[in-house]
């Protein structure tokens, strides 16, 4: 246990200095289990986590959805989703703000990534509320906020990351993820809701749109929708797999991007290389987690841990508490997608022994996880709000999040609390 101690300290080390997170994690493992058993058993333990990861075809669902992200980001397709949102919402006090929180929830669905819906949403709808003179820090927070979606709402890289790591069924993974999105959602108008009522000054009312105008603009959606109902359909009702629902969601997104004359072949070309890179770089920190995940498993530090656990005599749920309270403490200086590579090899061990569902506990550390996208100093949202809005000061952007960061644990301790909301769809369903 104390050289999986040692081992993390390394990889810590090693990642703070600059070095790629996959290879930091490759060689922590490779270190580890060469200390253990030999060197030549951690060539083994490499080269074999190389030939798995290749050869299996559960890990074609990532490039595929990925893919699908692209396309989509691309075609700037969040342009339509933004207009339908603040056609409907817009001339509410605080209306721009929950057309917003819409539109992002609605382009997470679609994209998967919590980065590229945050820096869509700062350009299409902060210059909508700097027009109507919104406070910068409540434009900021709403976005940055807003764009965390990405990491939860299916389809989900975080989701698909988890599920390939702990072997779980992808598909209950996206289902349960579904409840706790519209959570999010409601939970995130509830508090634009309240600044508006305490700050009207900072968001004011925008244009009211005529009924005929409104449902001129779910004409201009409805594929998207569309689109996001056949994935998670045909998931659901075993019409297709999660692997084959990649590409039929890349293909739906291409299809559409063409039918409205916004893909050319240089969009294209940019798109799949995007993934391409995108894919290559997850790639390989799932083989360096994986060998990373070997000298853990070898080190008995997660049996370790559990031991250990078990001599305090807490609880299950307390235990639970001090998961998630290191998850946000960690959050302040390591990337979500980090987090997840990181700790699934020590921390599903411990909650699969406690009697957790996994399925319920990928949903919670997603969630805690996207806290971390917006927590201060790393905080990832926040870096991309700043460059795209370089003459909004990092304190600004803080100061708007903070209302949805204690949104943001109100609605993680409703999860955990009452995992039905999580597990409900997938019991209906399975």
């Amino acid at each position: 246990m104390l050289t999986a101690l040692i081992g993390f300290a390394g990889l810590l080390l090693i990642a703070f200095l600059g070095f790629p997170l996959g290879l930091s994690m490759l060689l922590a493992g490779f270190g580890g289990v060469g200390i253990l058993r030999g060197w030549e058993p951690a060539m083994e333990t490499v080269s074999q986590q190389i030939i798995d990861v290749t050869l299996n075809t559960n890990f074609a669902v990532l490039p595929m959805f990925l893919l699908m992200g692209t396309f989509v980001y691309r075609a700037a397709l969040s342009d339509d989703l933004y207009d339908c949102a603040n056609a409907w919402f817009g001339h509410l006090k605080g209306g721009l703000a929950l057309a917003t929180v819409v539109a992002c929830g609605g382009f997470s669905a679609i994209s998967g990534s919590s980065a590229a819906t945050a820096a869509t949403m700062a350009k299409v709808a902060v210059p909508s509320m700097r027009r109507f003179k919104y406070a910068d820090s409540i434009a900021a927070g709403t976005v940055a906020a807003g764009g965390t979606m990405g990491f939860l709402i299916p389809p989900s890289a975080a989701l698909i990351v988890y599920g390939i790591l702990t072997e779980e069924s992808i598909a209950e993974l996206f289902i349960a993820g579904i409840l706790p999105g519209v959570l999010t959602i409601a939970v995130y108008m509830g508090v634009i809701a309240i600044l508006a009522r305490l700050r009207p000054q900072d968001c004011p009312p925008g244009d009211r749109t005529s009924w005929a105008d409104r449902w001129r603009s779910l004409y201009r959606v409805w594929a998207v929708l569309a689109l996001f109902l056949l994935i998670l359909g045909g998931i659901s009702f075993g019409v297709f797999t999660p692997n084959e629902a990649g590409g039929i969601g890349a293909i739906g997104a291409l299809a559409f991007a063409i039918g409205r004359r916004r893909m050319t072949w240089r969009i294209m070309f940019d798109a799949i290389l995007e993934a391409a890179h995108t894919t290559a770089l997850i790639f390989t920190i799932i083989i360096g987690a994986l060998v990373l995940n070997s000298f853990v498993i070898l080190s008995g530090l997660s049996a370790g841990m559990v031991n250990w656990i078990e001599t305090l005599s807490l609880s299950p749920i307390i235990v639970i508490l001090i998961i998630l309270g290191f998850y946000i403490i960690l959050g302040t200086v390591i990337e979500g997608l980090a987090m997840i590579f990181l700790t699934v090899p020590i921390f599903v061990p411990i909650v699969e022994g406690l009697g957790f569902d996994l399925v319920w506990f990928g949903i919670v550390m997603v969630m805690v996880v996207e806290i971390s996208l917006i927590t201060p100093p790393i905080g990832l949202n926040v870096f991309v709000l700043k460059s795209m809005l370089p003459d909004v000061a990092l304190s600004t952007i803080f100061k708007g999040i903070i209302p949805f960061f204690v949104a943001d644990i109100f609605r993680l301790l409703l999860v955990v609390f009452f995992p039905g909301i999580a597990l409900f769809l997938p019991s209906v369903l399975s």
